[in-house]
């Protein structure tokens, strides 16, 4: 298990919802990790590069920092959950890099074999901070007797639900900031019965196109899977520096992409 005696860094005082006037733009990454995303090795860096890449978006922006924090494997590990969690000590070092960027850090869940619920409520330490939320990732939630990576895992809007409940009384019970739920969906099997996913008091939740290929492929993904969001969930949209532009495609501008409708109110790069 993680070491519970590594020290928080101090929050700053940040706005009660960090989505009602900027747009959230950030980069995804994990230690050691560079095919997850830059947000990896020399932190400082990776931050400096964020702001550079958020200013290009010319309108107020809060800096995203989405830590890779539960990772899903192809080897079962100790439990048989195919997953392994972020120790202490690198939360703390992520949400430090967010701060120094006067953002918010969220704690991405790869959930494996292991259920959702389990796995944030495993992060209550930091969500219980007031510029920490999460990212659930379905596509690497698999069933039993299947290896995350073999195929694509998926979820339903009641399990979904069930984290928003779980952060909404958080929120409550520590009177903390809106907390911010994103989950991401690369195709529409990811997700079953999303109408199952309730607005709850407390919790901004964004649904997060990760589709993957040229601005027309992407597009076809975003109009597809946005036809099935509910009505009070916020639009997201990942971009992929290098998967996108394999084939001699070019990376979609910011005009392009707060040119999607609905308008995104994250954008995340990989």
């Amino acid at each position: 298990m993680p070491s519970s005696s590594t020290s928080k860094p101090t929050p700053p005082p940040i706005p009660p919802n960090a989505l009602a006037a900027t747009l959230l733009v950030g980069f995804c990454g994990a230690p050691r990790a560079q095919a997850l995303g830059k947000m990896t090795g020399d932190l400082a860096a990776a931050g400096r590069e964020l702001v550079r890449q958020a200013g290009a978006y010319r309108q107020a922006v809060t800096p995203v920092v989405e830590l890779i924090a539960t990772a899903a494997h192809r080897t079962p590990g100790p439990d048989g959950l195919y997953r392994s969690r972020a120790s202490d000590t690198t939360i703390a070092g992520y949400l430090a890099e967010a701060r120094a960027l006067k953002g918010v850090l969220l704690l991405n869940i790869q959930p494996g074999r292991a259920d959702f619920l389990p796995e944030v409520r495993a992060y209550e330490r930091w969500l219980a901070e007031p510029d920490v939320g999460v990212a659930l990732d379905p596509e690497w939630a698999v069933e039993p007797g299947v290896v995350p990576g073999e195929k694509f895992g998926r979820t339903t809007g009641a399990e979904l639900d069930s984290v928003a409940a779980y952060l909404a009384q958080l929120a409550a019970d520590r009177r903390l900031p809106e907390k911010i739920m994103a989950y991401h969906q690369v195709a529409a099997s990811i997700v079953r019965d999303e109408d199952a996913l309730k607005a709850h008091p407390g919790v901004s939740i964004v649904k997060v196109v990760d589709g993957i290929g040229s601005a027309g492929a992407k597009k076809a993904t975003w109009r597809t899977l946005m036809a099935a969001k509910p009505a009070h969930v916020l639009a997201g949209f990942k971009l992929f520096y290098e998967e996108d532009t394999r084939h001699g495609a070019a990376l979609m501008t910011p005009s392009e992409v707060l040119a999607l409708t609905p308008k995104p109110a994250y954008v995340v790069y990989e």
